[in-house]
């Protein structure tokens, strides 16, 4: 593995999740540790898919302390709840059915309403989770699009400007639907933001997310107090090795 600076680069993909779910332990116990419980928001995509399966089996399944884990979502689809492109119903056969987790510690986007008032509620159920402390997750999982979004946070949608809103409604003219999404200010809190990236589609905008002064959706997370890392595997990181 090499290491500059939080950027961490695996020979393989199935390295990528194992370490990425060595990390969540970690953080979870930490977390757990020192103020009794472990928040999370979890991202969909492909090598998101294969962490959670591995942390629905052993070794791992038995290392986080589910029972005062709480899981998110940053940004959902708004597609019906149990559509195979729903990213909490994908986290749901992937991992949620095989754990011992209370179903209140679960909340998921409620994409059953209308686009803005899901947001607007999700951002209620944040805001009553955190209380009268600040709005920070102790990891936030994401990912990175070829187009440079990561969440819903998608070139031009207005969503990029959002101050103020911890949760919001986009149209991605590009896809053709509303998604509901974390925002940069809301991502930004967190004490530990994790980008894992893989495979030779991601990398060209990797690098350029990276090593330009372009601006990419991606490039606006830049944690306020915690830290930022990229889990990378050989082939999203061919552009930045050396050749």
């Amino acid at each position: 593995m090499k290491q500059q600076n939080n950027i961490k680069v695996f020979p393989t993909d199935g390295e990528l999740t194992r370490a990425a779910a060595a990390l969540i332990i970690d953080t979870a116990k930490a977390a757990v540790t020192s103020k009794g419980r472990f928040s999370i928001s979890l991202s969909g995509g492909h090598t998101p898919e294969q962490l959670y399966a591995l942390l629905a089996n052993q070794p791992y399944k038995n290392e986080i302390p589910w029972d005062k884990t709480y899981i998110f979502w940053g940004d959902e689809r708004c597609v019906a709840l149990d559509d195979k492109d729903n990213n909490a119903h994908m986290a749901k056969v992937q991992l949620l059915d095989y754990i011992d987790i209370p179903a209140t510690n679960i909340f998921p986007m409620p994409v059953n309403l209308p686009p803005i008032q899901a947001a607007m509620e999700y951002e209620r159920s944040i805001r009553n989770f955190f209380k009268d402390q600040p709005a920070a997750f102790d990891l936030i999982l994401l990912g990175l699009g070829e187009n440079g979004h990561t969440a819903s946070l998608f070139p031009g949608t207005d969503v990029l400007s959002e101050r103020s809103r911890l949760v919001k409604e986009v149209y991605v003219d590009e896809v053709g639907m509303f998604r509901i999404t974390m925002t940069a200010p809301l991502i930004n809190q967190a004490r530990n933001i994790v980008f894992l990236v893989a495979g030779e589609g991601k990398a060209e905008i990797l690098n350029t997310v990276l090593n330009s002064t372009a601006k990419y959706p991606a490039q606006m997370i830049k944690p306020i107090d915690g830290n930022l890392y990229w889990f990378i595997d050989k082939k999203a990181a061919a552009k930045l090795l050396p050749q």
